[in-house]
């Protein structure tokens, strides 16, 4: 049962809207006016009133953005039959599973040049926070226990070769702690057109403190490889890279110091190396990551795909390193 009513809405007003990964997703309305959403068990329902404050801020500062909607008594989301509910605003905007060509990844760089832009002032200290998101140490460490004690010859194999693929000297430490979304896949930003342009990012749940080396290096990660994660051949297309890091630069150059710049070429690398890993112990484990099984005979042959992918992607980072440098410090 959907509580719709809580908002004043009819079950009728309620469709399921396709192609959530982790959030369960309804449009209200038609045309849309709403989306109403049953969150994961992974977000705390406090994540809501991070939400809530930082969409204010965003819109205080001109961009579109999905606000929270509280329900007709004033709360902030709804629990209802075991999960966790709220309901935001609609934005109209085409989502893109692939980035198209470079125009697409220059106004997406765009866009997120202008939240960090209009973040940069923001005071808000967050209700909720993922743990262990980035430790590339800890799960380097996980995979590591699961190779000492593996049987399976393919798996303890590969979880060899990511152990050994040297990572670049990124000092997290070291860098500015900033206001980020936290999951910059390229669906994650909406668009429209023509021409093509970037209006807004939604899947709000992952907004946190964190540095610019993960915030734009996964973003890079996912922009620059358009072949997907699942994909056999993966590619690292610099000129996708150009594109976006010069949208972000044309609007929030100003923001990041050259560290910031640097730490995004090893952030990138950095972050496919860990998801190499993160594959890998789902392969040993097989239990987290969903996997398709018109695809794939097991969630472990689809993993294994996937750990095999990032590691190659690392890699062609790695030999691009210096062309990608030169794009961050131009």
């Amino acid at each position: 049962m959907i509580p719709a009513d809580a908002w004043g809405w009819r079950p009728e007003d309620v469709t399921p809207l396709a192609g959530g990964l982790i959030n369960t997703t309804y449009v209200v309305g038609a045309p849309p006016v709403a989306v109403l959403q049953r969150l994961h068990p992974v977000f705390g329902a406090e994540v809501n009133l991070d939400i809530e404050a930082v969409t204010a801020h965003l819109a205080a500062r001109g961009m579109e953005t999905p606000r929270l909607l509280r329900t007709r008594d004033g709360k902030a989301w709804v629990d209802h039959e075991g999960a966790v509910w709220r309901a935001l605003t609609w934005v109209e905007g085409e989502t893109v599973h692939r980035v198209p060509d470079p125009a697409w990844a220059e106004a997406g760089g765009a866009l997120v040049g202008r939240f960090h832009r209009a973040v940069a002032d923001l005071s808000h200290t967050y209700h909720f926070a993922r743990a262990g998101v980035h430790d590339t140490a800890l799960h380097l460490g996980k995979l590591r226990a699961h190779v000492e004690q593996g049987a399976d010859r393919e798996a303890v194999d590969l979880g060899r070769e990511i152990l050994a693929e040297p990572l670049p000297d990124l000092r997290v430490d070291e860098l500015p702690r900033r206001h980020v979304h936290g999951d910059l896949k390229i669906s994650n930003l909406l668009f429209r057109r023509a021409p093509v342009r970037g209006v807004a990012l939604v899947d709000l749940d992952t907004l946190a403190q964190g540095t610019m080396a993960f915030e734009l290096g996964d973003a890079m990660r996912s922009w620059c490889n358009p072949h997907g994660e699942d994909a056999g051949a993966v590619k690292f297309e610099l000129p996708i890279f150009s594109a976006a890091i010069r949208g972000f630069r044309g609007e929030a150059d100003g923001l990041v110091t050259r560290g910031e710049r640097i730490s995004i070429v090893d952030g990138l690398q950095t972050v496919c190396v860990e998801l190499a890993a993160r594959f890998a112990v789902d392969v040993f484990e097989d239990r987290y990551f969903g996997w398709d099984p018109a695809r794939f005979p097991t969630r472990r042959a689809h993993n294994l795909i996937r750990s095999r992918g990032q590691l190659a992607l690392a890699r062609q980072v790695a030999d691009a390193r210096a062309e990608a440098l030169a794009v961050v410090l131009a």
